[in-house]
């Protein structure tokens, strides 16, 4: 089978994970790096062991020699670099979220779909274990019809020190500002865990009702150049198309809380309870005799696949994989529709 040669466009923090996972798969080969600073771009591709290094995409596009590219950029930069790719005629995995809007978003998926390369979207926690699982027992009928959901994405970066002093640091002080392309909580990690509880229930969002907070967290509102304007936490109200109801909230200000997800899925029949962080997953259920004492039991998982392994088999295969851009851009729809409900303040269909 031929090896996959990959373009990794973008050298920030999030490419040096790229680099890894992908680095370390049988039948794929880094061939290129692509960064606007030739200095951070040549770094990289030493680091990592790459030949060669650009520093605009139109000179990688030029040299061509690639089969798909990694789109490790900044969100607003996603849009126009995949548009180049696929106009191409390159593969793309592109980062979340795809786009900072669901038109964009969809412009991305038609011209994917058009030109019928492999797409796929860094939703990193369709790598959990537990949620994965999870969802097979769902679809089984093993909990029966789900009637209702609980899912959270709870972080404490602003007011916890363990990743770093965001009133200093740039990696994180960008998050919080609309100028420097931060979409806030939602658009940072809202994805994520919409993603995640529609993918647990094997439901999509039918309404939804939302509600967003800025909190005050530097005199004038800013520091430095940048202004402190963007969601810090939000929380969602809403049904699903198979007649459940939830919440789902994310907040910045969840103190005690690392980087946690965790979804509830309560049926007629029995229930499931799912934790997640970037490095593990657990399952607890609480089925048959058990409902009646309220018992929960840890379920041991399987390993399961990561985004890159699914990538390449999908390169190899020529079978697009998931989560594709059409997932991506209907998560999307639902986080605008959360800023369009909370300046509405009122309830709005999906579909």
């Amino acid at each position: 089978m031929a090896v996959q040669r990959l373009l990794v466009l973008g050298t920030g923090s999030i490419a040096g994970n790229h680099a890894m996972a992908f680095g370390a798969l049988p039948g794929c080969a880094l061939v290129a790096a692509v960064d606007s600073n030739g200095a951070r771009a040549a770094a990289y591709a030493a680091k990592h062991g790459i030949g060669r290094y650009f520093t605009s995409l139109e000179a990688a596009l030029a040299w061509g020699e690639f089969d798909a590219a990694v789109n490790a950029t900044p969100d607003p930069v996603h849009f126009p670099t995949t548009m180049q790719l696929l106009a191409a005629g390159k593969h793309v995995f592109c980062e979340k979220p795809l786009a900072v809007n669901h038109v964009d978003a969809f412009a991305m998926t038609e011209a994917a779909e058009q030109a019928g390369v492999i797409n796929m979207v860094n939703l990193t926690y369709r790598n959990s274990r537990a949620l994965q699982a999870a969802r097979g027992m769902i679809a089984r009928g093993e909990i029966g019809a789900v009637r209702h959901v609980s899912a959270s994405y709870r972080q404490s970066w602003l007011t916890s020190a363990h990743w770093g002093d965001w009133h200093t640091d740039e990696r994180w002080l960008w998050r919080l500002s609309a100028a420097h392309g931060s979409g806030g909580v939602l658009g940072d990690v809202g994805v994520h865990i919409v993603d995640f509880a529609t993918y647990g229930t094997g439901q999509d969002i039918a309404t939804v009702s939302a509600q967003l907070k800025v909190f005050d967290k530097a005199p004038g509102g800013r520091i430095g150049p940048y202004v402190l304007d963007v969601n810090d936490s939000v929380v969602m109200n809403v049904a699903f198309t198979g007649g459940a109801l939830g919440v789902i909230h994310m907040s910045r200000f969840a103190t005690g809380h690392s980087n946690d997800l965790d979804l509830e899925i309560s049926g007629e029949t029995g229930a499931v309870r799912i934790w997640s962080d970037a490095r593990g997953s657990t399952l607890d259920v609480c089925l048959g005799a058990d409902i009646q004492t309220q018992t929960w039991v840890r379920v041991e998982t399987a390993e399961v696949p990561g985004n890159a392994e699914r990538f390449l088999a999908a390169l190899q295969a020529g079978v697009n994989g998931e989560p594709d851009f059409r997932r991506a851009a209907e998560v999307q729809r639902v986080l605008d529709l959360c800023i369009e409900s909370d300046a509405q303040g009122r309830r709005l269909n999906v579909g």
